[in-house]
């Protein structure tokens, strides 16, 4: 095996939450930032998902303190970033 596939085999929750930061960047670059915003805030919540529910070994680069740490950080931060992008009003936008 490769170095790229055993790097990405380990950090699979990375790789898909990357993914999904991806996905954002799309859409801010095709000036959607309200459903970027949206979904980065729903990446957080991914990240913090797999960081609560996969063991320290499984979730690689994810885990960066303590479990209840990082979940309660991810959660906040993904938590606010989804209430703010569906509370602001659009003013005509997306």
């Amino acid at each position: 095996m490769t170095d790229v596939v055993r790097f990405a085999k380990k950090n699979l929750p990375m790789v898909a939450v990357g993914f999904v930061i991806l996905i954002t960047i799309v859409f801010v670059l095709a000036d959607r930032w309200r459903r970027g915003s949206f979904v980065f805030g729903l990446a957080a919540l991914l990240a913090a998902g797999f960081r609560l529910f996969l063991s320290d070994d499984k979730v690689g680069v994810l885990a960066v303190r303590s479990k209840t740490f990082d979940v309660a950080a991810l959660l906040a931060v993904g938590g606010a970033i989804v209430w703010l992008a569906v509370s602001i009003d659009p003013l005509g936008t997306d």
